[in-house]
């Protein structure tokens, strides 16, 4: 038991508190003051400091966790360091405590969380500093890590779903954070009415789950699974509740076909989309799957289902970004492509691959996130590469941390990126029959990878100078923005140490560290019979070098292609090939598809049941009854005359009326 497990969510919950009470003070202060300029920060200014104290006490305890989980034998790590603090609902034999648990799988998602969040937190003082709502960012940010760690340290699936949920509300406050603009309001209500499909699926998934096992204690379904699988009707239960949860995780982790949330939410500042797109919220998904691994072993249909949509996924997603001009969006096409990856590990059993790949996803993009936020605030806002190029020497510290993440992110040998993209390729290439398809599709993909990821550094970095000299006047970022770069940088260079291929280490760290956590799966998959034969080292070797060659050759292709010629290609593609090149810009169409099959006939029924059940029926009989009420009232009223002789022959009458009803009865 250990009750400090508490202060990882509650230092940032009480930071955002805190933010929020200075912001209320901004606004009184700037109400109380008129000549204030908007943009100055007045007491809100704490809220910074705030904030970041808070993250980096955060830490603090999460690498404590972390420490006292790693000096525990390997079976007390299985169990990890719990503490509950009240028993929450009793429903005879249901029963679920608010209980917070470290094991090695939540020990690396606490690090990554607090870790990256507080390099996050430091780049949002300088990035977002003279905006008039400096302190409600940094209560908005600080309340996501909180709701993001109870997420992922609730020991059962209620507390998970209240982070789940916690951070689906924070993401619609992020991304619509300068909903003054219009479309940013917009972009958060789609990425809230689209995870709610998720959300539902989740939960029938959870009931599912309360009818075969009588519990939501993770750790309690995972124990039980093995022991239901002889049973046929269960087993198709689980299956049908493993693919709802898949279904859930879609949602958050933006898998086909509820990916289009996620590229509009790069209407909010860039620190949210560093935060939630590349290190935390997108990665809820992958992380719940992990957690569950024995029920979705247990399913290998529904595994192969997961393979199917995360290559497709990684595909819809590469062949995007190529046609992006927004810098940002080149990066959220390719975190929906990077998270169809992790999905693909899931699917052959790779679990740890999956999270390693989670783990370098979190720093080279939450690097080329903030990297992109730096070159958009040296250009005054602007976010469209083909009005960039040359800043190379414009903005020397921000153009070599972006060049370590792109180099992660396109998988050149020996990045971080090189190694966690290519173990996931290996374990797919393992899997034989169907998934030989899935791993060309994952090669193609990390072809695609490296062309755009070096397309995007050569339209912004390289080339002649495409602004306005006269009036745009580049310049390298404040420390407190490229110290957290630099700090990504490396860890994206060298992430890659966390998980060497097993034909290098014997013992990879991450795949040992996480084996308490995967080996119920690793039984699950013996007793159904669903083992696997690993490749060979050769074999091992020769995919490793395909993948160094592939990474290689298409980051040349794309950097030489748009080095000198800028954005011309890209002009003689769509006069060539007009069709394909506007299918891929628009991201396949499916935000009009959607429009067509959904949104229309909604909007269609919406009114048919306007006019033809409210008004007509609803309205028509409340209208009818008034109107009738009324003509009883006006008949009623003829009847006072104020002759007393007509009353006594209407009492007389009702008299009458009564004595033959008793009469009758």
């Amino acid at each position: 038991m250990d009750n400090s497990l508490w202060l990882m969510p509650a230092l940032p919950f009480l930071g955002s508190i805190v933010c929020g009470i200075l912001h209320a003070l901004t606004l009184r202060q700037r109400k109380a003051d008129p000549s204030m300029d908007a943009s100055a920060p007045g007491i809100g200014a704490l809220a910074a400091p705030v904030a970041v104290l808070a993250m980096v006490g955060s830490f603090i305890v999460a690498v404590m966790a972390w420490s006292s989980l790693k000096g525990l034998d390997v079976a007390a790590r299985a169990a990890g360091i719990e503490s509950s603090v009240w028993h929450w609902i009793d429903l005879g034999p249901f029963a679920i405590d608010l209980s917070m648990v470290v094991d090695p799988l939540s020990a690396v998602m606490i690090l990554v969380i607090t870790g990256v969040g507080l390099l996050i937190h430091i780049y949002s003082s300088g990035y977002i500093k003279g905006d008039p709502g400096f302190a409600k960012f940094f209560a908005y940010l600080n309340l996501f890590v909180a709701m993001m760690l109870i997420l992922v340290l609730s020991s059962n699936l209620v507390g998970l779903f209240v982070g789940w949920e916690g951070v689906g509300l924070c993401s619609y406050l992020l991304i619509g954070f300068w909903y003054d603009k219009g479309w940013p309001a917009e972009a958060g209500q789609k990425a809230f009415v689209v995870n709610r499909i998720g959300d539902a699926c989740f939960l029938i998934g959870a009931f599912l789950l309360v009818r075969l096992f009588g519990t939501l204690d993770a750790s309690d379904i995972a124990a039980s699974v093995i022991t239901l699988i002889d049973d046929p009707e269960k087993l198709g239960t689980m299956g049908l509740a493993a693919l709802l949860l898949f279904g859930g995780a879609c949602g958050k982790s933006a898998q086909f076909p509820l990916l289009v949330w996620l590229p509009d939410a790069m209407a909010g500042p860039t620190p949210v989309s560093a935060l939630i797109h590349a290190a935390t919220m997108v990665t809820a998904g992958v992380y719940l799957v992990v957690r569950l691994n024995p029920l979705f072993a247990a399913a290998p249909t529904v595994m192969l289902v997961i393979g199917i949509v995360g290559a497709l996924t990684a595909f819809i997603g590469a062949t995007s970004a190529l046609r992006q001009t927004d810098i940002k969006k080149v990066l959220a096409y390719s975190t929906v492509s990077q998270l169809g990856y992790m999905f693909l590990g899931l699917a052959t059993g790779a679990w740890a691959a999956a999270v390693f790949h989670l783990v370098t996803h979190a720093f080279f993009k939450g690097l080329l996130f903030l990297g992109s936020g730096s070159v958009i605030h040296g250009m005054h806002h602007e976010q469209d590469m083909t009005k960039m190029g040359g800043l190379k020497k414009h903005m020397p510290k921000t153009f070599l941390t972006f060049l370590a993440g792109a180099a992660a992110l396109s998988g050149l040998p020996l990045m971080s990126g090189f190694f966690s993209k290519d173990e996931i390729l290996f374990n797919a290439f393992g899997m034989h029959g169907a998934y030989y398809g899935l791993w060309a599709v994952g090669l193609v993909s990390a072809m695609l990878t490296a062309f755009y990821t070096w397309r995007m550094v050569a339209l912004t970095f390289f080339g002649k100078e495409r602004f306005d000299v006269d009036h745009v006047h580049p310049h390298e970022s404040p420390a407190t923005m490229w110290v957290p770069l630099a700090i990504l940088a490396v860890a994206s260079v060298f992430g890659g140490l966390l998980n060497l291929p097993a034909v290098i280490s014997k013992h990879p760290i991450l795949h040992t560290w996480l084996q308490p956590v995967t080996e119920k799966a690793d039984a699950v998959f013996v007793a159904t019979n669903h083992v696997h034969e690993h490749a060979s080292h050769a074999v091992e070797w020769g995919l490793l070098g395909l993948g160094a060659l592939v990474a290689l050759v298409f980051s040349h292709l794309g950097f030489r292609r748009y080095k000198d010629a800028g954005p011309a290609p890209d002009t003689e593609d769509a006069r060539r090939m007009p069709g394909l090149t506007g299918f891929l810009g628009a991201a396949w169409r499916l935000d009009g598809l959607y429009e067509a099959i959904i949104l229309i006939p909604v909007r269609l029924i919406a009114q048919a049941i306007s006019a033809l059940i409210d008004k007509l029926v609803v309205d028509g009989a409340v209208n009818g009854a008034g109107a009738i009420a009324r003509l009883i009232g006006d008949d009623t009223r003829k009847m006072t005359t104020g002759s007393v002789k007509s009353y006594a022959v209407w009492m007389g009458f009702g008299a009458a009326a009564l004595s033959l009803l008793l009469i009758w009865i």
